[in-house]
């Protein structure tokens, strides 16, 4: 392992300055892939109208719902990854590296033609307005033609960010996120191509981080090295990322699937409703990348140091990541919904549209930080190698409580403030139970922790 110059031991130290340290450029990152999104909104609310903003935006919840399930996949890598790191297994690390690139292309071959081909159909399905519906498609379509290079950014980073190194994926994406904002502009002001124009800059940006990335994985030395003539599934490390990924991505797609119900919900109100909504949720991915960055350290310091197993340092690591993501989520929830109405008119000029967007904002982003708290109790939980139960927690807890949300209190009392409230709600639910379920695990592996003491003894 000495032979990776980038890789971080997160196992010693002061813990709350490796913390920051990790997260920082895993925000900055987060914060760059917003920004592709957030350039094609603006670029199509402020040159393209507010048709084809909304039918950019309304995108979202779908394109989640769809890719979710690999992200999860590209966690439970992160995890694999991590422990083996800590443990200083090279041949698991190796493993683990191979396997997850293999998959990341399967996947990505596999979600570009289900988007593709089901794209206009579950646009239907969510009652997309029938003003935005053919753009909303034809943006769809051309976004899932690059979910290969997608998927190979989100896995590569991951196997990047579980021995420690956030830096280098952080300038990938800053080099694909000029690309994309310079794309953006060209296409859709000079060619006048309207959500095809962002779709296709979207794509193009993407690659260019993969590659890149990539590359800097075959680059590597030791176990990390990625050997693209030696492509192919390990056994053991896709059995393990499975374990560990696969709960963590059925978590997300149900997590998605709940927000599609909603944003048919939304998708009912007209468009006015749905353009002021997604200029305040694409505002909302910043707050919620900014508190989730301390979520994923909180699952590859939990990680590594239960492959080192130093579980003396558990403690420490979760306490520091709940304080993080707090303070976090505070400031810049409470930030940006009190700078709401001057950050929502980059989106559009529409008063209305506006206005749409701070209804949601005041009740949303005042909250968020319980997002976060739950976010980090439950990377706490699979980074000590337990990813059913915030899988069956979050599950229960959001999800079918926002559903029956939806089919009862948002029936008697159908407005958008109705539908809105139903997420802190949700989310301080779940982030109890997460707590619960966190101190059984850790007086189990306390207790484990003492037996094999007293055996060695």
């Amino acid at each position: 392992m000495a032979q990776m110059s980038q890789a971080g031991d997160l196992t010693s130290g002061p813990m709350l300055k490796k913390i920051i340290l990790f997260s920082l450029p895993l925000a900055a990152s987060s914060f760059l892939q917003l920004l592709f999104n957030a350039a094609d909104v603006v670029v199509v609310g402020r040159f393209a109208g507010s048709a084809a903003l909304a039918a950019v935006g309304s995108n979202g919840a779908l394109i989640n719902l769809l890719v979710n399930l690999f992200v999860g996949l590209a966690l439970g890598a992160n995890v694999v990854a991590a422990r083996c790191y800590g443990a200083k297994d090279d041949q698991g690390v190796h493993e683990a590296v191979q396997t997850a690139v293999t998959l990341s292309l399967v996947g990505g071959v596999l979600m570009a033609f289900v988007g593709f081909f089901a794209a206009h159909g579950l646009l239907e399905l969510m009652s997309s307005p029938e003003d935005v519906i053919d753009l909303a498609t034809l943006y769809l379509k051309i976004y899932f033609i690059g979910m290969p290079m997608t998927m190979l950014y989100n896995f590569n980073a991951s196997l990047l960010r579980a021995v420690g190194d956030t830096r280098r994926p952080l300038v990938c994406l800053a080099v694909a996120g000029v690309i994309n904002v310079v794309l953006n502009l060209v296409f859709v002001i000079v060619f006048q191509m309207s959500v095809a124009g962002v779709a296709l800059a979207t794509i193009l940006s993407q690659t260019v981080s993969a590659i890149m990335v990539t590359v800097l994985l075959v680059r590597e030395e030791g176990a990390m090295h990625l050997d693209l003539r030696h492509l192919g599934i390990h056994k053991k490390a896709m059995l393990q990322i499975i374990q560990i990924g696969l709960p963590a991505g059925l978590q997300s797609t149900v997590f998605s699937l709940s927000n599609v119900v909603i944003q048919s919900a939304i998708n009912s109100f007209g468009s006015t409703v749905v353009a002021g909504n997604s200029a305040a949720s694409n505002l909302e991915g910043f707050i919620y990348t900014g508190m989730n960055a301390f979520a994923q350290a909180a699952v590859t310091f939990t990680s590594q140091n239960v492959g080192a197993r130093r579980y003396d340092n558990l403690d420490r690591v979760m306490r520091n990541c709940l304080l993080c993501v707090t303070v976090a989520g505070l400031f810049l929830g409470c930030g940006a919904y009190f700078g709401g109405e001057v950050l929502l008119h980059f989106y559009s000029t529409d008063e209305a549209v506006v206005a749409a967007g701070l209804s949601r904002m005041q009740i949303i982003c005042t909250a968020y930080f319980l997002c976060g708290i739950m976010d980090t109790l439950a990377s706490c939980l699979r980074g000590r190698g337990y990813s059913v139960i915030p899988m069956i927690v979050s599950l229960v807890g959001s999800c079918l409580l926002r559903l029956v949300w939806i089919a009862t209190i948002f029936r008697m009392f159908r407005s958008t403030g109705t539908l809105y409230i139903s997420y802190p709600i949700s989310w301080a639910l779940t982030a109890g139970v997460h707590l619960i379920c966190l101190l059984v695990v850790r007086k189990k592996m306390n207790d484990q922790l003492k037996e094999e003491s007293r055996l060695v003894a």
